[in-house]
């Protein structure tokens, strides 16, 4: 483990307290450490960083009725299940579903697939979380 210093003006100490307290951090190191590895995760997954690997998922909500949806989305992982590991289907509703699928492959594949089903007709609402991963994980 390496030691850093690190100094900080009274506001943004102040600041830094609050959001340990609100995330429940019983120190400053682990606090800092978090911080670093969520900006350095985001760095990741930008370009040109999509040539790397990730884990995520994919949630997205959907009418059930709307016309040949269902065989759409399912026609797509089908195309794509080199990507999806695994998926979970809820019924919210009489009208509405939510999916969402465990993803991992290279980060330009995954976002690619993931544009393709919530830019779908009939998908209301889409969201992809991504984890990048050092190395194309084993499947």
């Amino acid at each position: 483990m390496e030691r850093i210093t690190v100094s900080l003006d009274g506001e943004l100490a102040e600041q830094f307290g609050q959001f340990m307290a609100q995330r429940g951090y019983s120190n400053r190191s682990e606090a800092v450490r978090d911080l670093i590895r969520t900006k350095l995760e985001a760095e990741r997954l930008q370009a040109p960083a999509l040539d790397g690997f990730c884990i995520g998922s994919l949630t997205y909500i959907y009418n059930h009725h709307e016309r040949e949806l269902a065989s759409r989305i399912t026609q797509s992982h089908h195309d794509h299940h080199n990507l999806t590991v695994s998926m979970q289907h809820v019924h919210l509703d009489h009208d509405n579903c939510m999916e969402t699928v465990i993803v991992r492959g290279a980060v330009r594949d995954v976002q690619a697939f993931a544009d393709s089903v919530i830019s779908s007709p009939g998908i209301r609402h889409g969201k992809l979380h991504l984890i990048p991963v050092a190395a194309q994980m084993d499947r």
